[in-house]
């Protein structure tokens, strides 16, 4: 099978749904990525009806400010703690060696699906308001560059408090260097802006806690069984299926609110 093969065969299993719930996982894991989709739905969708539907919402400051940014540190944190779960998992079945191949294309995966949205949106709102570097971008990003530094601790604590404090003093130089937009805010960003500063440091935070609460991908601490409860059932195929959410949950929405009336694109 050749690179470019295997690349497009992990850009369509990346998206396939899962209708049946996969066996030897962390329940909880995906029941907290379950509820992030939602919480990021429901904020989509007040982002619509106010951008689009005339609703009186302020989306960015108050308490949807501050959900917003639950929902990113959630999705964050849960990429980097997931990694040291895959990375565990994978070192049980190849004790020795290089994992990184794995890692780059699940990377570049993500990356990927963040491009498409990057195009769809440059097609459907313009240069002034598309996704430039968005939160699928962060996150594959995050997985490509964080591989060295799964195997440690301490240390991911450590960075991830020093790039999420870089923030306030990246902050004030006002930077508006465009191919810097990744690394750092800059403005007329867009939507979904989400550059490596401060979001990867959320990463690093979440590989801390993985090491710390999940050595080995097995779980340090004692919760109970709810894997088999109905609500919990719910959020874990939510949370299987985040990817494939985030991609369609937009469109799905507009249409169906601008078919109820309750938007008007134009």
């Amino acid at each position: 099978m050749t690179a470019l093969t295997t690349y497009f065969s992990g850009m369509r299993t990346s998206i396939r749904p899962v209708t049946h719930l996969r066996a030897g996982r962390l329940w909880e894991i995906d029941a907290l990525r379950g509820i992030a989709i939602i919480m990021m739905v429901v904020y989509h969708l007040l982002w619509d009806l106010s951008s689009m539907g005339g609703l009186d919402i302020a989306m960015r400051s108050g308490f949807w400010g501050v959900w917003q940014n639950i929902t990113a540190s959630l999705f964050t944190g849960l990429v980097g703690l997931s990694m040291t779960l895959s990375y565990a998992n994978a070192r049980q079945r190849q004790p020795t060696g290089s994992l990184w191949p794995k890692f780059f294309l699940r990377g570049l995966t993500i990356f990927s699906w963040g491009v498409v949205i990057s195009i769809v949106t440059y097609v459907a709102l313009g240069p002034m308001f598309y996704v430039r570097f968005g939160i699928l971008q962060l996150i594959g990003t995050s997985i490509i560059i964080a591989y060295p530094l799964l195997r440690f601790r301490w240390l991911n604590l450590a960075l991830g408090i020093l790039v999420i404090a870089l923030a306030p003093a990246v902050n004030s130089l006002h930077l508006n260097v465009p191919w810097l937009e990744w690394l750092a805010p800059t403005p007329g960003h867009g939507v979904d802006y989400a550059p490596l500063i401060p979001w990867f440091g959320r990463v690093l935070i979440g590989i801390f806690l993985g090491n710390t609460f999940y050595r080995g991908g097995q779980r340090q601490f004692k919760i109970p069984d709810l894997a088999g409860n109905g609500l919990a059932r719910f959020l874990r195929i939510m949370g299987e299926n985040s990817l494939l959410i985030y991609l369609i949950h937009q469109p799905i929405m507009i249409v169906t609110l601008t078919l109820l009336g309750i938007i008007h694109l134009f």
